[in-house]
């Protein structure tokens, strides 16, 4: 019995050895990166909090980007895609609380503190509707319910393989994985695995050089944030909210994956979609053979079919 004890207490010293050499390398590190981490874009006061907006091109329409839960760098992720469409329209990245150059907060993630501080940030920024409302995954959530409470803010939807409500219904949310996901990053374990940092955008996109390393900055510095799990936790609750109001009378294009990274097999993700358009009378659907992140993978299809779509 005391070898055992003298086995495990020398583990878990040799534990936390590591952990305290990971932590330091992390703090080092990411005083290194500290010069990647300049915002984009712009920031604007919302709330007494700095947040980041970011626009490019000019045109007659106005398409705003919202990030799907847990994506990094929103501002980067998008833009493969965007880059394609900002010739013709006006193009707009807002950056949530928690995420990529955004601030993190302490504040209730419900449907509604989230939807006004993005209008906010667009409204502070001079930005006017009505908008098109590009929202990826998670997001799509907000963008249905923008629509609902203002409709006169929300021309279109093109939804980036966007939830739904229905798609929460059902959904068991893993809070142990996405706490560990949380401690790892903190701890700077993630930093041991390079490969981690390097998301979609990264290895599929079109980003240079630079871009990529200032994604990995921003990946180590905006993980699983504290907002990002607030928001993971209310998500069921806001989706209810969304499923409780109408249909949006507006026009809704809906970009379809094959449901790899939904946490939902392709039959399921894609019956899901598709029983949502079907009950939207200007919608329509696209299926793409690609993984849940669409706008990394099949960025040059989706711009085409977004400037048709518009037209």
């Amino acid at each position: 019995m005391k070898k055992v004890i003298k086995v495990i207490g020398i583990a878990i010293i040799i534990l936390v050895v590591l952990l305290l050499m990971c932590y330091v390398n992390h703090k080092v590190q990411s005083k290194k990166e500290k010069e990647l981490l300049k915002p984009l874009g712009t920031v604007v006061n919302v709330n007494n909090k700095q947040m980041s907006i970011y626009t490019e091109g000019e045109g007659p329409k106005t398409l705003v980007f919202m990030s799907g839960g847990g994506t990094c760098s929103p501002i980067l992720d998008f833009k493969s895609l965007y880059s394609l469409l900002s010739d013709e329209y006006k193009i707009v990245v807002v950056e949530k609380f928690g995420y990529g150059f955004s601030d993190i907060v302490d504040e209730k993630r419900d449907i509604d503190t989230i939807l006004e501080e993005t209008r906010a940030a667009l409204q502070k920024s001079g930005l006017v509707g009505p908008y098109v409302l590009c929202p990826h995954s998670m997001s799509g959530i907000e963008a249905l319910y923008w629509a609902q409470k203002y409709p006169n803010e929300v021309s279109t939807i093109i939804g980036l393989d966007m939830a739904v409500p229905d798609a929460y219904e059902n959904y068991e949310i893993d809070m142990l994985t996405i706490k560990l996901g949380q401690f790892a990053s903190k701890v700077g374990i993630t930093r041991m695995i390079p490969q981690i940092a390097n998301g979609d955008a990264v290895k599929f996109g079109t980003l240079s050089d630079s871009e990529k390393d200032i994604y990995r900055a921003v990946f180590y510095s905006r993980t699983a944030t504290d907002t990002m799990i607030d928001e993971v936790t209310h998500i069921k609750e806001n989706a209810k909210v969304v499923s409780n109001g109408k249909m949006p009378n507006i026009p809704i294009l809906m970009f379809c994956s094959n449901g790899n990274g939904t946490g939902w097999n392709e039959d399921t993700w894609k019956n899901i979609q598709s029983k949502y358009i079907s009950n939207c009378t200007r919608g329509k659907m696209i299926e793409l053979d690609c993984s849940h992140y669409i706008h990394d993978y099949e960025y040059e299809k989706i711009a085409n079919e977004i400037k048709v779509f518009l037209d």
